[in-house]
């Protein structure tokens, strides 16, 4: 008996197709994605936490500036206190967590930095700046 080739037989081994296989993996895309979501979650917060510590590092660096140089041109009457330019030229959100102290042309600042993930804690920030305070002689 000689076989047709345009005749096409059924293979047996050969795997049919369910129609109804689709619907057996239908969601399975989902509960990947839960399971993924803690892991993308904590990622976003992390690079939110290092924003912040940048930020709070930036600002501490402003204050103690500003405080140095206020400190440091004191002779006016009129001039604010160190502290309180130092406060002044940060966000109100930082100012409220930052600690300025001046010591004649040198402020140091130090701002605890916001915690975003609980589990984190992270040292403050502290910055330093120094001034020179002009000498007798050269006053007007």
């Amino acid at each position: 008996m000689s076989r047709d080739p345009r005749r096409r037989t059924r293979d047996p081994h050969r795997r049919t197709r369910d129609p109804h296989r689709r619907t057996r993996d239908r969601g399975q895309a989902a509960i990947e994605y839960l399971g993924f979501l803690p892991v993308l979650l904590i990622v976003g917060l992390a690079g939110l936490q290092l924003g912040l510590a940048a930020y709070a590092a930036q600002q501490a660096g402003t204050a103690a500036r500003a405080a140095a140089r206020a400190a440091a041109t004191t002779d006016d009457e009129n001039a604010p206190a160190p502290e309180a330019a130092g406060y002044a030229s940060v966000s109100s959100w930082i100012a409220s967590r930052a600690t300025i102290t001046v010591n004649g042309g040198t402020a140091v600042v130090k701002v605890d930095i916001p915690r975003v993930l609980p589990f984190v804690n992270l040292d403050p920030v502290q910055k330093t700046a120094v001034m020179p305070t002009p000498d007798e002689e050269d006053r007007p």
